[in-house]
């Protein structure tokens, strides 16, 4: 076996045959843990600026195995993808969402030494590093089967936002000429209605904007009515997506042979 094909048999989630490979994952998940554990405890400025080194040396070592990991990924990009050209395999892993967040997860760090930036805005670069929590869905099943539903029903939720977006709009117009005359600070226009329309809409209800007026007030009874239903659409199509999905899973014992096997 070539040393590439090996790479990949590696670092692949779909290809654990060796104790180095389930090693290997396990490092990369327990890296994840203690970096969004890091990232919670940094924001304590008493902790920082304490283990400031610590943290410091914690970045380094996970920015090296991140990074050496990326390029594993980023070499045998054309055994992940065997019908496309090496090049095309490469672009197509480069852009596709886990090779995204592999590259968020290490942007933070090179990017100062690559552009010149101003230091404070380092600090917003730090909040990328969140991304790293992203790379756990590559190593759970249960994280990439909610993965599989959102792609399966997309169009279904498309359409469901569609409405949503367009309820918002036709809500807001009409909650901007019933109240912006009376309530001009809070309905100066349709955008600044928008908000309303959200949080009416998702039956929120801040109460920080709200109408004083009769027929507004209906108007917003109506939304909210309307917004129960819309708000369980996409939750009713998640959960039979996912209940069809979990029951396609379901395992049982083969009555010849006595092993596992999957529905």
């Amino acid at each position: 076996m070539r040393i590439r094909e090996k790479i990949f048999h590696l670092v692949d989630e779909d290809y654990k045959a060796t104790p180095f490979a389930l090693l290997f994952d396990i490092l990369i998940i327990s890296l994840i843990i203690i970096n969004v554990i890091a990232i919670i405890l940094e924001s304590f400025e008493e902790l920082y600026l304490k283990y400031y080194s610590g943290f410091r040396l914690l970045e380094l070592i996970t920015i090296i195995i991140f990074t050496l990991e990326y390029l594993m990924r980023f070499l045998t990009a054309d055994f992940l993808y065997p019908n496309l050209s090496k090049l095309r395999a490469v672009i197509k892993f480069i852009f596709s969402p886990y090779g995204l967040i592999d590259l968020l997860a290490i942007l933070p760090f090179y990017l100062p030494f690559l552009i010149p930036l101003d230091l404070r805005f380092i600090r917003i670069l730090r909040l990328l590093r969140v991304a790293r929590i992203l790379k756990m869905g590559r190593y759970s099943k249960s994280l990439r089967l909610i993965e599989d539903v959102l792609i399966e029903k997309r169009r279904e939720l498309g359409i469901t936002l569609f409405i949503a977006f367009v309820l918002i709009v036709v809500a807001s117009t009409l909650m901007y000429y019933i109240e912006g005359k009376v309530q001009p600070e809070a309905f100066p226009n349709v955008i600044a209605a928008f908000w309303w329309a959200v949080a009416t809409l998702t039956t929120v209800g801040y109460g920080d904007v709200y109408p004083v007026t009769t027929l507004g007030k209906i108007l917003s009874a109506c939304v909210a009515i309307i917004g129960i239903g819309l708000v369980a659409l996409p939750t009713g199509i998640l959960s039979a997506a996912l209940i069809e999905r979990l029951r396609g899973r379901k395992k049982m014992d083969c009555p010849h042979c006595g092993k596992e096997i999957e529905l």
